[in-house]
């Protein structure tokens, strides 16, 4: 069905979701009136989430006294921003959403920024940047903080990262994807954990530096411990979604989780060195409470310069609100993996556990090393072969789409001419593909040498390579052509949530005589129903279907 974002001209909806919002609301909507980028090309959706006080009556004036801004004023009983926004989008008229808060107000050039970023079709959501005019101390000091992670983020090309106050996505993925987790009935990290899982699905997600919206900040120590000490408690139930966010995501610094374990160090000793008034002996954990406080003091030093560039006083006294946000952050954290762990969570699991992770990683790694030592004398064999056979080099590298979408280069033992690539588009057209995958049966391009590596997936030995270096696991799906995987549907993009395999459900069920249907269905199932022993199962059954030779070509 025709949705009317598709013929109602608009090219964005910008959704501003409100709870008891009478002290903020109308700088945000008197700011969103201002924009430099025409009236008629966008519209304001205001969600009230069953505000309490004026808020419903002052949005229905500012709107009547505004006809010229293409506004309405949408309500719901209080559930939460996740799901007032999930209530915007579904209104939405645009094909692109954007977000922000109530209590922001974005610069003229905001909505300009953000739709600007989409020109380019590959990229499904952006991430703009907050300002502040607050110049008390705290308020600074949080400005400060967010531009080193402005600084961080603009280093990488593709980000994992997108909050709400400066949000946008295409309308068609953000809903096929269900918006927002109602789950996180407060605003914490529920923008997160959207933007995690379109990562996982190797979306292009953007940070546009330029996209500024005005904010206040947390106005004392206390807001700003209090607000730290949430994210910290919902953080736990997220990282039990993502659990690979504790390792990497575009915006965290990882210093900031080694301060979070060193204040839990220091804590912890300090009922210890405590105790050293009763027994002396205890004195020294003294020592070590100390070391640890200049280690901590030691991994601030470089935000605490960037901050001096500002103010030497926010630098000084930034050790202090350092420290602060290193135990709130972790006693939230701590808090909330108590009060998680009894949560049913089957509407939300991980693709796979963090134990099962480290498992698997370890297992990749010795398999990956034995395998590299076995092989070795049959890759020295095959050189020699593909040498005399054809012309060219003997190992062949290609860009493949790896976990999370990300490129990598899968080398091989090449099987084919030299020119392999080149003659691609003279046998098949891929954008007339009725799915996207493709086999050659007989693909003219193979070299003699190359169907007896194919036939015995020998060409695939070096990628041991891959796995040992983190690119590739031993089991997995099998990782696709970077034009395939542009190809995809949103569903099928959930295989780039794991790792891609060497082997997997694929090689010991048919290989190149199946589907992508069929491909999708088992791969989907290894995923959804992870576990290591099926991991080995596969292995185990890899040589074989290897022996066997169905679909291999």
């Amino acid at each position: 069905m025709t949705h009317p974002g598709d013929v109602c001209g608009l090219i964005c909806s910008v959704i501003v979701p409100v709870y008891n919002g009478v002290a903020t609301i109308e700088n945000c909507l008197n700011a969103l009136a201002t924009q430099t980028t025409p009236l008629a090309q966008y519209e304001v959706i205001v969600v009230d989430d069953g505000s309490t006080d004026e808020t419903n009556a002052l949005v229905a004036r500012w709107i009547a006294a505004h006809p010229q801004v293409q506004a309405q004023l949408v309500g719901q009983a209080n559930a939460g921003p996740s799901a007032a926004r999930n209530h915007g989008a579904r209104v939405a008229c645009a094909e692109l959403l954007l977000f922000t808060d109530a209590d922001c107000a974005p610069m003229p050039t905001w909505i300009a920024a953000m739709v600007a970023a989409f020109a380019n079709p590959d990229v499904v959501g952006v991430k703009g940047a907050y300002l502040t005019n607050r110049t008390a101390f705290v308020p600074r000091f949080v400005q400060i903080e967010y531009e080193d992670r402005y600084d961080r983020m603009r280093s990488q090309p593709k980000i994992d990262f997108i909050d709400t106050y400066s949000a946008g996505y295409r309308r068609a993925v953000f809903l096929a994807n269900g918006g927002f987790d109602t789950t996180f009935t407060t605003a914490s990290v529920e923008d997160q954990e959207f933007s995690f899982r379109l990562a996982e699905k190797g979306y292009d997600l953007r940070f546009v530096p330029g996209a500024q919206v005005y904010h206040a900040h947390d106005k004392d120590v206390w807001d700003y411990a209090r607000r730290k000490y949430f994210i910290g408690y919902w953080k736990a139930l997220l990282t039990r979604w993502h659990p690979e966010r504790m390792v990497h995501d575009s915006h965290t610094p990882q210093v900031l989780k080694i301060q979070i374990m060193l204040i839990a160090g220091i804590i912890g000793l300090l009922p210890l060195a405590l105790g050293g008034v009763v027994w002396p002996l205890l004195n020294w954990v003294w020592l070590l409470v100390v070391g640890l406080i200049f280690v901590f003091i030691g991994t601030a030093l470089p935000f605490l310069r960037k901050a001096a560039r500002t103010s030497m006083t926010i630098a000084f006294l930034g050790v202090g609100m350092v420290f602060i946000r290193a135990m709130a952050l972790g006693s939230g954290f701590f808090m909330g993996t108590i009060h998680f762990v009894g949560v049913p969570s089957e509407l939300r699991q991980p693709m796979i556990p963090g134990w099962k992770r480290l498992i698997k990683r370890t297992v990749d790694i010795v398999g990956a090393l034995v395998g590299l030592l076995i092989s070795a004398p049959i890759i020295a064999v095959a050189a020699i072969a593909i040498k005399l056979d054809s012309p060219g080099s003997v190992f062949y590298w290609q860009v493949r789409i790896g976990e999370y979408g990300r490129p990598f280069r899968i080398v091989k033992l090449r099987s084919m001419v030299r020119d392999a690539e080149q003659q691609l588009p003279k046998l098949i057209d891929l954008t007339q593909l009725p799915e996207p995958v493709y086999k050659l049966p007989n693909d003219p391009r193979v070299t003699r040498v190359g169907r007896v590596l194919r036939r015995s997936s020998i060409d695939e030995v070096p990628q041991f390579y891959n796995v040992l270096i983190g690119e590739m696991s031993l089991v997995g799906p099998r990782p696709e052509d970077a034009k395939i995987v542009e190809l995809y549907q949103d569903y099928q993009r959930r295989r780039l949530a794991v790792k891609p395999g060497m082997t997997g459900p694929m090689q010991v069920s048919g290989r190149g005589n199946l589907s992508l249907t069929e491909r999708l269905q088992l791969e989907l199932e290894y995923i959804d129903s992870y576990s290591l022993r099926r991991d080995f199962s596969i292995i185990f059954r890899t040589l074989p279907a290897i022996i066997g030779g169905d679909g291999a070509y």
